[in-house]
């Protein structure tokens, strides 16, 4: 019985074909995992991380809308109740590598944030440069808002204010809600700004 070239012919064509077809499937993925690494090395590099400033910070300068000011040294918070307006302010720094910036705060007490789209939104970006440090200050001015009296009540009597900042990097991505605590100093009528927590919302959460 002959050989049928013609057979042999289309059995080898096909399983070059197949060899090819099984080769690039594997540059695609190659490509692909690449393209993902890629990506992560820039979302990192771009990554900020805030977090309370360190006690051996230099002294900075916060200056309201209203001509409101004060300074804060070091790893300082700010509280202060005047008249139909709260101020609050944090030292703080950049521990990433990205330039962050602060768009948004919300007063807190629940173990988890609130809605992104229901955080008050700046007067103006706070930017917080890489590795360096910076400041968030706001000021609640409605004494009709269902959070001045209490939050008035919490500056009067010293007790613990919680504030969740929303920041991202300078593109607008890496979207963090960090949540930092104003605690009452001991030795004076000063506050301390503590870090408590960040919650990732455009990447999966670590803890889970």
């Amino acid at each position: 019985m002959g050989i049928d070239w013609g057979t042999v012919s289309a059995v080898l064509t096909a399983g070059g074909t197949l060899v090819l077809a099984v080769a690039s499937f594997g540059s695609i993925r190659s490509a692909e995992r690449a393209a993902r690494s890629a990506e992560r090395a820039l979302q990192v590099s771009l990554r900020p991380i805030l977090v309370g400033a360190r006690p051996t910070d230099p002294q900075q300068k916060l200056i309201w809308t209203d001509g409101h000011s004060t300074h804060l040294t070091g790893s300082a918070g700010y509280a202060h109740l005047g008249e139909d307006v709260i101020y609050l302010g944090a030292a703080l720094r950049n521990l990433g590598p990205g330039l962050g910036i602060v768009h948004g705060w919300s007063l807190r007490e629940g173990d988890t944030p609130v809605d992104p789209a229901d955080f008050r939104r700046q007067g103006l970006d706070m930017y917080v440069a890489p590795s360096d440090h910076g400041t968030w200050h706001a000021a609640l001015r409605d004494p009709a808002d269902p959070a001045f009296a209490v939050l008035a009540d919490q500056v009067k009597n010293r007790q613990r204010i919680n504030v969740d900042l929303l920041y991202g990097d300078h593109e607008g991505g890496q979207r963090t809600i960090a949540r930092i605590s104003l605690l009452p100093r001991q030795a004076d009528d000063g506050w301390v700004c503590q870090t408590v927590r960040h919650w990732n919302l455009d990447r999966p959460d670590p803890r889970l």
